[in-house]
């Protein structure tokens, strides 16, 4: 454990065995701790965030993030709970893409599309792993992710980096490095809820969305190409509204899904906040910020019910995720930000998940 004082608070970070992977490597769990009310729990297995801890108004310690209990859990982890994802986040219809006149095929996981970097992704790696000490806990994660590996060109060396910060953020860093010209798009895919995991659904939460456009999905949660307006439909948070309010709407993008599982472009460029969401019950906001173009607001019209951590039920519409990301499909459509990464450019993108008591 390395720890040091912070006024009189602790700022630490710990490192205990995780268990073993089936070929027998070891996996490790990190807690840090801001001492400031905010910690986090990070295994090196898939980067996964299993636990985030967040004072409410009252004091009360409360894991706002759904996850499992063991490993064995974890290597099958449906729905990518708290994973990491890569090498490119959402689909790709067909898993084609066309790069410098050559087309690719990254692998076909859901259906005839890939989805979340394919069969293998990032989520399913075992991350060479770094704590950092210092006025913010961090954890360093690692990977080489080789050419050709689930069709994607070039060895692509990738570095995230998790910081508690001062301000009781959970800030995510994502760093990558190609030996080729490649696509690139990372993200996080947590699964939130601010009154606790298994509390019930989400319907209550306040959400805002910093964006006037999203687009609308194929039956097969694949862009249309379309880039459409949210105004007048129940896509429209740039007034904060209860996520439950239009989510059993009879509008044809919500009833398709059961929900909301859409891109949204963000307002604006650089480092600015996508979005703002708050429980009413116990007084944890959060708020999202990031210099990545566009977010998918999912509402967890798929997760599968069972018991997992701490023996809670869950099921659907139990949590959000707000992944930031480049459009999905991007490399189909000339009219999205491109993930494309030219050879020895460094992909660099950072996503801050800010905890705020009301």
């Amino acid at each position: 454990m390395d720890f040091y004082l912070k006024g009189m608070s602790i700022v630490s970070v710990t490192k205990n065995s995780f268990g073993k992977m089936p070929d027998g490597q070891e996996v490790y769990v990190y807690l840090l701790d801001n001492g400031n009310g905010l910690s986090a729990e990070i295994i090196t297995y898939g980067g996964i965030v299993k636990n985030l801890y967040v004072n409410d108004k009252n004091g009360i310690k409360t894991d706002v993030v759904l996850g499992r209990d063991t490993l064995k859990d974890y290597l099958h982890n449906d729905g990518y709970l708290g994973a990491l994802i890569g090498r490119h986040a959402n689909r790709i219809a067909k898993g084609k893409f066309n790069l410098n006149g050559r087309e690719y095929c990254a692998g076909i996981n859901e259906g005839y599309n890939s989805l979340h970097g394919g069969n293998s992704g990032f989520d399913k790696k075992l991350w060479e792993s770094n704590a950092v000490d210092g006025a913010e806990p961090a954890l360093i994660l690692t990977l080489l992710s080789p050419d050709g590996e689930e069709g994607f060109p070039g060895d692509l060396k990738v570095k995230v980096i998790y910081t508690l910060t001062k301000d009781n953020a959970l800030k995510i860093e994502y760093k990558a490095v190609s030996s080729d010209d490649t696509v690139v798009n990372l993200t996080n895919h947590t699964y939130f809820n601010l009154a606790g995991h298994g509390s019930g659904t989400i319907d209550n939460h306040i959400l805002y969305i910093n964006s006037s456009f999203y687009t609308p999905n194929d039956g097969e949660c694949m862009p249309t190409g379309e880039v459409l307006s949210v105004k007048n439909t129940p896509f429209d948070f740039r007034e904060s509204k209860a996520i439950g309010r239009d989510m059993n709407s009879d509008f044809e993008q919500i009833r398709m899904f059961g929900g909301y599982d859409h891109n949204f472009a963000i307002e604006g460029r650089d480092y600015r906040l996508a979005a703002a969401v708050r429980c009413p019950n116990n007084g944890i906001a959060m708020e999202v910020y990031t210099d990545k173009p566009a977010m998918q607001f999912y509402t967890a019209n798929a997760l599968e019910k069972g018991i997992y951590k701490d023996s809670a039920e869950y099921d659907i519409h139990q949590a959000f995720c707000l992944e930031t990301q480049y459009f999905p499909n991007a490399m189909a459509n000339s009219h999205y930000p491109s993930p494309m990464l030219k050879k020895n450019e460094e992909y660099n993108f950072t996503t801050e998940y800010r905890f705020i008591v009301k």
